[in-house]
């Protein structure tokens, strides 16, 4: 059994060939007691038997990946509504925003941030009436021209004000808000805002195609321990999930990246 001070959640990400049966099999066996779920994985065993899954196998569901891409077209809005459901179904109570980049060709970075706010105040009704709280995730700068023009704590915590607290959270992932030079003082003012804490490691040489650069937690230059206690301070008490995106961890058989996963976590984590 996985003995942590912190609440301990494996995204399916880190584990990403693992089936979602696998992977909440894997979860279980480990004694870690939360899961983030990709809907790629709902997708090929259909909502309503993942749901099942999951409810049966005790694990708490932390976060639904993902909604958002508000930037990409008309079709955004009906996809987003989509996930909302999928969120509910499944007993998830975040659903985590990547907020899209740049409209093809587009270098208007304003506008399409525009794009953001008013396609996530389309969406906060729809997502309060099913009890799923949306959550801005700000993405490190190099992702802005094609996965997320909110690039900050900040600016994320700027769009998500507008909103009630418990219908427009953040997700503070550690893995794009380090470099900040103001992260500790955005994560003080997030406060009750803080839908979910995500961690990994930066590791350098970043590969070719930096969003897969991360690490386990341990192998890189992040101070994880730092910022969840900030989360903490803050007031959050929640889980805290292992997103990992990397080949060589992908390559590497699932339980052996779980033990690898929980190992670093009591060393990060356990006080």
């Amino acid at each position: 059994m996985a003995r942590v001070s912190r609440p301990l959640s494996l995204n399916q990400a880190t584990t990403k060939y693992w089936t979602l049966e696998e992977t909440v099999r894997g979860c279980v066996a480990a004694g870690i007691p939360g899961i983030g779920v990709w809907r790629d994985r709902l997708d090929e065993i259909g909502v309503d038997a993942a749901a099942r899954l999951l409810a049966n196998s005790g694990l708490r569901v932390t976060s639904l990946c993902r909604g958002g891409f508000f930037t990409t077209g008309d079709g955004a809005a009906a996809d987003n509504r989509q996930a909302v459901d999928e969120s509910a179904a499944i007993g998830s109570p975040v659903l985590v925003l990547v907020c899209g980049g740049l409209p093809a060709r587009s270098r208007d970075l304003v506008g399409a941030r525009g794009r953001v706010r008013d396609g996530i105040a389309d969406l906060v009704p729809y997502a309060a009436a099913a009890g799923v709280q949306l959550a801005i995730e700000p993405m490190h700068p190099m992702f802005c021209s094609d996965r997320g023009v909110v690039s900050t704590l900040g600016q994320a915590l700027d769009l998500a004000a507008e909103f009630p607290a418990d219908q427009v959270g953040v997700v503070v992932d550690s893995y794009h808000v380090w470099w900040d030079p103001d992260v500790q003082r955005q994560i003080a003012r997030a406060a009750d805002r803080i839908a979910l804490v995500q961690v990994s490691d930066w590791i350098t040489p970043l590969p070719a195609g930096a969003l897969l650069g991360r690490g386990h937690i341990g192998d890189g230059h992040i101070d994880n321990r730092g910022l969840v206690e900030a989360a903490g301070r803050a007031g959050y008490d929640g889980f805290v999930e292992v997103e990992i995106f990397n080949e060589d961890i992908w390559a590497t058989p699932g339980d052996e990246t779980v033990r690898t996963v929980i190992e670093r976590y009591q060393r990060v984590f356990t006080d």
